[in-house]
């Protein structure tokens, strides 16, 4: 059973699968991902492929027959796509060199511009959850894509909030939020040719850190071969960066925020942006999405980030001093 069920009080989907309480949860040894597993290549460097278990399909079934009243249900059309980053197991996003992060970055445009075709799909999502803390039941090295029928709610409220500040201002939000964390410069992480990292004023994580354009984007296909290879090198910079602080692999979710795909033009005021949401927020504790985080969409950040910004943009100079 597949199906999006219409939340009437949110105006927003759930996507229902019976089909994902049978992931894998790899034992050692045992790697889905890997050479050998019969499911991937041989020899790949990196590599996207259907998820075996996906919320979303080309072919979805019927949806069972539930909904009366203020309910309602849609057939979960989509497209669920898991993105390997290579056939090491033992590696990461920080431990890749910039090369093969470039690889990983022409496999995200690659797909990116291939779901677009698709009418059907209103909303692309490139995203990483890395560790166990934040769900990821597989360690290999890996993203995932969805294609969404729809607009999900926080994203329709981020275009709105992004439409409604352009109309008042004629200026693109991410651009001033990124000049004004220029000029306040104390939560900057590392700012490259093209492209800035920083830890918003904002941000309910202590270390949820924003990749973004310098120049004015909307989404990947916009970038030019310097403007890629730059984005692969701020990515290794900042996980990077993100690892040494602790000296451990730090959890993380990963989600690359992007104008919508056949819908009305946002180009005017939209910015592409690239966001983290790393649970941890020292050596031994983690902040986690609590009552009213959950129930009221309340956040709440146990760090002032002009704190935490600091500490991990020392961790990132660190690497670019090797």
């Amino acid at each position: 059973m597949a199906e999006l069920r219409y939340n009437p009080l949110l105006r927003d989907w759930t996507m229902v699968s019976a089909d994902r309480q049978r992931r894998p949860q790899t034992k050692s040894g045992e790697c889905p991902f890997c050479p050998g597993s019969g499911k991937v290549p041989q020899a790949y460097e990196v590599y996207a492929y259907d998820n075996d278990f996906p919320m979303l399909s080309g072919n979805p079934p019927e949806p069972d027959d539930v909904a009366f009243g203020p309910y309602s249900t849609q057939h979960a059309y989509g497209k669920c796509e898991v993105v390997l980053y290579s056939s090491d197991h033992d590696t990461s996003l920080s431990s890749l060199p910039t090369s093969r992060i470039r690889m990983l970055v022409d496999l995200w445009v690659e797909r990116f511009r291939a779901l677009s075709q698709d009418e059907r799909h209103k909303y692309i999502l490139i995203f990483e959850n890395r560790g166990a803390e934040v769900g990821a039941t597989i360690s290999h090295p890996h993203g995932q894509i969805y294609a969404y029928p729809y607009i999900p709610l926080k994203l329709q409220q981020e275009l709105h909030s992004c439409e409604q500040y352009y109309t008042v201002n004629q200026r693109c939000l991410l651009c001033d939020m990124g000049e004004e964390e220029r000029r306040f410069g104390k939560r900057i992480l590392v700012e490259t040719e093209y492209f800035e990292s920083y830890i918003p004023f904002f941000t309910d994580y202590p270390y949820g850190a924003f990749i973004a354009s310098k120049a004015h984007r909307t989404n990947l296909l916009d970038f030019d071969e310097a403007e890629r290879n730059d984005l692969a090198h701020m990515l290794k910079l900042v996980t990077g960066g993100m690892d040494r602080l602790f000296e451990r692999p730090f959890p993380y979710m990963m989600v690359l925020h992007q104008a919508p795909v056949n819908g009305a033009a946002v180009d005017a005021f939209y910015h592409f942006h690239i966001e983290f949401y790393p649970p941890q927020y020292s050596k031994e504790k983690m902040k986690y999405a609590a009552s009213s985080e959950t129930g009221a969409w309340a956040p709440g950040n146990p760090v002032a980030v002009e704190t935490s910004a600091p500490m991990l943009r020392t961790a990132i100079e660190s690497l670019r001093g090797e």
